[in-house]
């Protein structure tokens, strides 16, 4: 199936690691990995919840420590976005996971911002989102920040990730405030694996334009009623949801019950080197095992350039090209 011109709007990209890089990175600097192969290493990804997901992914990170080592990441992830169609992606990076490494703030965002040039070149734009974890301390989050903006780290925004159940959003308000007066736009993680009352929580405490999974949202018609009425863009992870148990099925997601009720949401691929899927595999993925059809799945690919943090006008020219990709049968 071909999938239309979209934007990606929830990606990881320590969650692009697939499993010949972090082989073949772990080889070039001279660590030991407890893998045999590349196959070994999938063969370990039948994750059973978040929390198994997140400790073989910041295991994985290990590799990751030169400027260079993080240009390839980010270019091979947008080498690959250009093939599934994507135009824009606003790419998330976990500045802790790193520093707690030792490795400068400064040598990551260095190597990120290389490889987003070599993005640009295959005719993909990009923006980079520094993503707090939220299952450290709020103060550790301002203390990172405070660092990026010292570097004059080329960041557009702030998000909130990692484990939700258990550590609530609230103690980041002031991280976000501070972000919020630098002019860096907001999006946090909420409403995957917790309640609809964590979406709640970042709108309101947080202040956030942009909510990432947002799924448990459909639980609450009144929270559905608000996020139509404000136009606030979920960023869903179809095939992420299912391989984290937070939905049983691709036929059973949500998605199609909160674009019915006139929710902006997008079609995002999260950590696709984990999930088994980039971004064209879970338009693909609605398509077969959904009522979702091409109009629906042009309607999701333009949601995804409307919740973009792009200029309006850019914004509107890649939505006419998802208009072009509808009418082309």
């Amino acid at each position: 199936m071909d999938t239309p011109p979209c934007a990606e709007l929830h990606l990881h990209v320590e969650g692009t690691l697939e499993p010949e890089m972090v082989l073949a990175l772990g080889e070039r600097i001279g660590i030991p990995l407890p893998y045999a192969d590349a196959e070994d290493l999938r063969a370990r990804l039948a994750f059973t919840d978040l929390q198994s997901f997140l400790d073989l992914y910041y295991a994985n990170t290990a590799v990751l420590r030169t400027a260079q080592d993080f240009a390839e990441l980010m270019a091979a992830y947008l080498r690959r976005a250009a093939v599934a169609h994507v135009r824009h992606a606003e790419v998330m990076f976990d500045p802790q996971a790193h520093l707690a490494r030792g490795i400068p703030i400064e040598e990551v965002v260095e190597g990120l911002a290389a490889g987003m040039a070599l993005g640009a070149e295959l005719g993909v734009s990009s923006l980079l989102v520094a993503a707090f974890l939220r299952d450290r301390p709020a103060g550790e989050a301002m203390e990172v920040l405070e660092a990026l903006l010292r570097a004059g780290a080329p960041i557009a925004g702030v998000g909130l990730d990692s484990a939700e159940v258990g550590h609530p959003a609230a103690p980041f308000a002031d991280v976000f405030l501070r972000a919020r007066a630098e002019g860096l736009r907001l999006t946090a993680h909420a409403g995957e694996e917790g309640p609809a009352s964590n979406v709640t929580e970042v709108l309101d405490v947080l202040g956030v334009e942009r909510v990432d999974h947002g799924i448990r949202a459909a639980d609450d018609p009144d929270l559905v009623a608000r996020l139509r009425e404000e136009q606030v863009p979920l960023t869903v992870c179809p095939l992420s949801n299912v391989r984290l148990r937070a939905v049983g099925s691709i036929a059973a997601h949500p998605l199609p019950q909160l674009l019915a009720a006139d929710v902006l949401v997008t079609v995002n691929s999260d950590d696709p080197a984990y999930f088994g899927g980039y971004v064209d595999d879970n338009y693909a993925a609605l398509r077969a095992e959904t009522a979702l059809g091409r109009d629906d799945l042009a309607r999701l690919a333009t949601n995804s350039f409307t919740g973009s943090w792009l200029p309006a006008a850019r914004a509107a020219e890649l939505a006419a090209e998802v208009e072009a990709w509808r009418l082309a049968v």
